[in-house]
């Protein structure tokens, strides 16, 4: 854990304000592990299932995609805020089918999933197995 404390500074002296506090780098792993942050601090517990997703991030491989639909994955992902890696060639499409790396938090998987569901029936399969992978997101 990288933790900063800040004592008392120059621009401390200068506002003469006194602002101590730390910040730190949390690794949370798990929906539980954050959702136990967000109890401990106070948060309101109904405010748990809302923040608990946002905080857990995921990059999730899928193989073998047609590269039209690793376009089209791209662009939902980008869109909610997500990141998509996909071959250098992909939008040449010389090849047929590539593997593709898709980056986000549980919250932003959730919603592409929700989006990828509104296209042709082969998007929709893989937001239905994208959908059976997050969900074991504990």
């Amino acid at each position: 854990m990288y933790q900063f404390s800040n004592g008392s500074n120059n621009m401390n002296r200068i506002c003469g304000c006194v602002a101590e506090y730390t910040i730190q780098i949390r690794s949370i792993h798990s929906l539980k592990e954050a959702a136990e942050a967000i109890e401990r601090i106070g948060s309101d517990p109904k405010s748990i299932p809302i923040m608990s997703p946002k905080m857990i991030h995921r990059v999730i491989q899928i193989d073998n995609v047609v590269l039209q639909d690793a376009i089209i994955i791209k662009q939902d992902m980008l869109s909610i805020g997500g990141e998509v890696a996909v071959p250098k060639k992909t939008f040449d499409l010389h090849q047929q089918k590539a593997t593709i790396l898709v980056s986000g938090t549980v919250h932003q998987h959730r919603l592409l999933i929700t989006k990828l569901k509104r296209h042709y029936p082969r998007i929709q399969k893989i937001a239905t197995d994208l959908e059976k992978v997050v969900d074991q997101i504990r």
